[in-house]
């Protein structure tokens, strides 16, 4: 087997020859460049074509953000961020990254000894990232893939849809998910009448103001969800980073239980409470992401006679977890990104608005 060609970016010579020293020590991969700005970072790129690379976000000549747009528009690459920037306004050149196709995010270890765990992590994100077939960004192109696209596709059944008096809408997303949730909400008409709840797998502490650059990126009020309040005015609440987020007695309830699928916001947890609370005024839809998290949620809420999507494989930048969702059966349609939206605004209809008179 071939080992994984990394390409790493980074501007502190000692923090890039430490990065260096931990890929190159894994047999399985092999660093085959180094850049310290991010226009020395564009240029090998497109000269050595690796496998993946690691990028820090603040950078000379130009920024971790400029180079993942021009990589991710011209040679697209796997790219995992690897960052120590946790103020508001760095975090949201994270953000903008990753909508613009940036795979995953990492923390800078703080410490100036070697971490063993953080080591390991490094290691298998970029050979995860590194399997992943990324496509050409900005995302008017992958939109306009997604929807020229020829496969298996079912559209929802208005009819049945339609009779129904939704109460709300669940979300759960990973790899790829913020660009997905930019999107998708973009998709929701202004004055959305329901209330919207999200699980995004994103690492603390990148998660701290998701909600709020969220909140700038499309036409509706984006808060990250409180223990306690009430479920039942519209708007979109995101599950805080390190809780779960469940729907019990009306209220949304924030918990420190245990992972599940390693994950702690986890699809899953949200989705099976929806299904309890909910039942069949629930409408839920699966996004691009690795692993298996929110399949079987997604099952219960459809065993419930809610209403389930799954982002289709065409349009996902991993599909993981919607394709675990097809494979239990638990989505009752499967739709591009870029009809999502537009789906949920058509399916909820005036029955939504009449449901909270």
């Amino acid at each position: 087997m071939k080992p994984v060609r990394v390409l790493v970016v980074e501007d502190s010579l000692t923090a890039r020859r430490y990065l260096c020293e931990v890929l190159g020590a894994d047999p399985g991969i092999e660093v085959v460049g180094e850049a310290a700005d991010g226009k020395r970072a564009i240029e090998l790129c497109a000269a050595l074509r690796p496998d993946a690379v690691t990028l820090d976000m603040m950078l000379p000549v130009m920024s971790g953000l400029a180079a993942t747009e021009y990589i991710m528009a011209h040679c697209p690459t796997p790219i995992l961020i690897v960052s120590s920037s946790t103020n508001r306004g760095e975090l949201f050149k994270t953000y903008e990254a990753l909508a613009a196709g940036a795979l995953e995010v990492l923390e800078k270890p703080l410490g100036s000894e070697a971490d063993a765990d953080w080591e390991h992590r490094l290691v298998e994100t970029v050979r995860l990232i590194s399997r992943i077939r990324v496509i050409t960004h900005p995302r008017g192109r992958a939109r306009q893939r997604a929807q020229d696209a020829a496969g298996p596709r079912v559209a929802p059944q208005t009819d049945r849809a339609s009779a129904q008096r939704f109460r709300l809408v669940g979300i759960g997303a990973s790899t790829g998910g913020p660009a997905a949730l930019v999107e998708l909400l973009s998709g929701l008409p202004p004055g959305f009448p329901l209330p919207v709840l999200i699980v995004l797998h994103i690492d603390e502490p990148f998660a701290a103001s998701f909600a709020d650059w969220l909140d700038g990126q499309t036409p509706h009020r984006v808060r990250f969800a409180a223990e306690g309040q009430l479920l039942g005015p519209p708007g979109v609440w995101l599950a805080p980073p390190g809780q779960h987020l469940v729907v019990r007695d009306h209220q949304l309830q924030l918990e420190s239980t245990a992972e599940r699928h390693s994950c702690r916001p986890s699809v899953d947890v949200l989705f099976e409470s929806l299904a309890r609370e909910c039942g069949s005024a629930a409408m839920a839809c699966l996004l691009t992401g690795m692993g298996r998290d929110g399949a079987q949620g997604l099952l219960e809420i459809h065993r419930a006679g809610g209403f389930t999507i799954a982002q289709d494989e065409a349009s996902c930048v991993v599909y993981g977890m919607p394709r675990e969702a097809v494979l239990l059966g638990a989505a009752e349609c499967v739709l591009p990104l870029a009809e999502i939206g537009p789906a949920l605004a058509a399916l909820v209809g005036r029955s939504a608005r009449e449901s909270f008179a």
